[in-house]
């Protein structure tokens, strides 16, 4: 395939709903909550420990962090959706060990979603661009929701495969279109 770079969200949701079938044509939709301040603007305030830092960190700042991931193959975000869930996310923050840990684990719509991986790599590009390095990361589909989890899990856990996604001039301009902020 050829990839052209994509005016909008809207302009990658109708190419990629051109080139092939849609896993789940009519998706249940869950209401977003409103967005609660960023870790940002609150350290900003506090006048505490920088963005990047790993002092902290909750499931509710990772949750901000994901819930606007969109979709691949829906112009919805992946909270609407209901794929990521504050429920979903641990956070381990134990500053006297300096063990830090995320676990993100994500519920495709249908259990024989063909965007599994590639949802999991925009939460592990997100989480990677945005969370301290310190903090060691783990992206999974949930249990029991995917017809192929297992061999998803190990394709986000390898992090040689990661790393070759993230080469890929095409791969990473689909990560980069469902991690646009939607308007």
């Amino acid at each position: 395939l050829f990839f052209q770079p994509f005016r909008s969200l809207n302009h990658f949701t109708s190419l990629m709903m051109a080139t092939r079938h849609l896993d789940n044509p009519s998706p249940v939709l869950i209401a977003p909550r409103p967005p609660r301040s960023s870790r940002a603007a609150q350290s900003s305030d506090l006048g505490s420990d920088s963005p990047g830092s790993q002092e902290g960190w909750s499931s509710a700042d990772v949750f901000e962090l994901l819930r606007t991931i969109v979709d691949p193959e829906h112009p919805h975000t992946l909270e609407e959706l209901g794929v990521v869930k504050e429920e979903d996310i641990v956070v381990t923050d134990v500053s006297s060990t300096r063990k830090h840990s995320v676990n993100v684990h994500f519920t495709p719509t249908v259990p024989h979603c063909s965007m599994a991986t590639l949802i999991g790599l925009c939460i592990r590009v997100r989480l990677l661009r945005e969370m301290p390095s310190t903090f060691k990361l783990d992206v999974a589909v949930a249990a029991g929701t995917h017809a192929s989890e297992m061999a998803i899990n190990k394709q986000l856990a390898d992090k040689e495969r990661v790393a070759a996604a993230l080469e890929n001039p095409g791969m990473m301009e689909m990560v980069e279109a469902c991690l646009v902020e939607p308007t």
